[in-house]
Parts: structure tokens; C-alpha cells; sequence
């Protein structure tokens, strides 16, 4: 996967939420990473999360790129994230 393309593509679906990406974190592989997306007031909500997530999601086919991410933010770990996103309804 394109790293520039995967933080434009980061960038833009953050921005349209009103937050910032902070943090683009992959693994010794680089197709598994994780995003962290932060807000001035520090107000991030799963919609935040779910909305970068399925950007990305668009952007990018998993069978092709072959990847795997997380989206997160600050003060909640990955796993966290996770665990929250699998109670949103698809």
C-alpha cells in the first residue's frame, strides 16, 4: 500500500469530521497500521473513528492491498477501538 495515498486518504476523511491525523503507526510488514485521529478539544466518538475507517475502506481493496488497520484515538488503544467498532451496527 501507498504510504502517501493511505495519509492522503487519512488526512482528507479526518479533516471532513473535523479532526487531525496524528499518528499513522504500521507494523514490520506494513500491511497492518494503525491511525490516530485527534480533535482540539479532545471530543474524538466512535462515529470519528468509524467514518476515517470506512474511508479508508473505500479508498483501498483489502483484497488487493491485503491489509489490515486499526482507527483510534488518543487515549484509547487499539484493542479498545476494536472492541467498540465491532458493537457499531454495518
Amino acid at each position: 500500500m501507498e504510504r502517501r495515498l493511505l495519509t492522503e486518504v487519512l488526512e482528507k476523511a479526518a479533516a471532513e469530521r473535523g479532526c487531525i491525523l496524528v499518528d499513522l503507526a504500521f507494523d514490520d510488514d506494513d500491511n497492518v497500521f494503525t491511525a490516530t485521529i485527534d480533535r482540539e478539544d479532545g471530543s474524538i466518538d466512535i462515529e470519528d473513528c468509524e467514518y476515517v475507517h470506512r474511508a479508508v475502506l473505500s479508498a483501498f481493496d483489502r483484497d488487493i492491498e491485503d491489509y489490515a488497520m486499526t482507527v483510534t484515538s488518543v487515549g484509547i488503544d487499539g484493542a479498545e477501538a476494536d472492541k467498540m467498532l465491532a458493537t457499531v451496527e454495518k
